[in-house]
């Protein structure tokens, strides 16, 4: 019963001859978006800096997509999702991403509360 891995990445667009190859090819992806994440830290462009895109910088949401591909590529290729059933591979991937957006909701309601009464109760700002 011998299993066949994909050896192919980018959604077919980079095939490789053996898992060896795709495991250096998967890791030189990797290693070049940290390179890019890493240069973008250090250099801190002002053009990404200064706009904002819904209340934060361009620079980290660049940081966030970037992060999201690294950690997509990894649980993909190095943990072996890929060859997984899909109905494993949903439950997986969807149960966190539902868990994230219902905890940005709570943070989010609850900093606006937060900041509410503050600005408007008998609380002071103190900190």
């Amino acid at each position: 019963m011998g299993h066949d891995h994909k050896l192919e990445i980018f959604r077919g667009l980079v095939k490789f001859k053996s898992n060896t190859q795709k495991i250096w090819g998967v890791l030189i992806f990797l290693t070049l978006i940290t390179i890019v994440e890493v240069a973008f830290g250090i250099i801190k462009p002002a053009i990404l800096t200064e706009n904002y895109f819904l209340g934060m910088k361009v620079l980290n949401w660049i940081f966030i997509i970037l992060t999201l591909v690294k950690a997509y590529y990894i649980a993909w290729d190095f943990m072996h999702l890929r060859d997984e059933k899909t109905s494993l591979r949903r439950a997986i991937v969807w149960t966190p991403i539902f868990l994230v957006a219902y905890l940005m909701f709570i943070l989010l309601l609850e900093a606006d509360y937060i900041y509410e009464v503050f600005t408007n109760g008998f609380v002071t700002w103190n900190f």
